[in-house]
């Protein structure tokens, strides 16, 4: 999944971003990514749905899932202000308004990480994919189905550690 998506960024702006780990993408996934006759969105929830049915990349868990969750908390209010975050098993959706460009959060938050979690699992090169999904909110009603849409992915998907892998700012 080559970074094709061209990215909106505007400080100010309230934004949807997921991004994924690298062993998570197999070749259902890369076909999905260039349907050229499902939109955007559409693909990106399919996608999703995928994700938490698979068991390909799912390192967010543990010490791993803790690093994630603190290390974009600790962000705030530096690069963003945090509205919610769900770490999924191999996945992570975040919900924030920018302080700072979306290239350089998205730095932020993967590379840290990255180097972080490799450690811990004694491996080398890319942990996340190259590319995120990346959303601007349009207006109240996509702010609120998007929180809601967070706050439970873990729920839906049946998580027992869901407790652990949603922060926001609304319970």
């Amino acid at each position: 999944m080559g970074n094709l998506l061209h990215h909106y960024s505007e400080e100010g702006a309230y934004q949807f971003v997921t991004f994924r780990t690298q062993d998570s993408i197999d070749p259902f996934l890369m076909k999905l990514s260039k349907n050229t006759n499902l939109s955007v969105s559409a693909k990106e929830m399919q996608i999703d749905e995928y994700s938490d049915s698979l068991d390909r990349g799912c390192y967010l868990k543990d010490e791993v899932l803790h690093i994630v969750m603190q290390h974009i908390k600790s962000l705030e209010p530096d690069f963003y202000d945090l509205i919610a975050v769900s770490v999924m098993p191999n996945h992570v959706h975040v919900l924030f308004e920018q302080r700072e460009k979306l290239s350089v959060i998205m730095q932020k938050i993967k590379g840290v990480t990255a180097f972080k979690i490799n450690k811990i699992l004694l491996q080398k090169g890319h942990f996340w994919c190259k590319s995120y999904f990346d959303k601007a909110i349009r207006n109240e009603r996509h702010f609120n189905l998007t929180y809601q849409y967070i706050k439970n992915n873990a729920i839906k998907a049946g998580l027992i550690d869901q407790s652990l892998r949603f922060y926001g700012i609304y319970k």
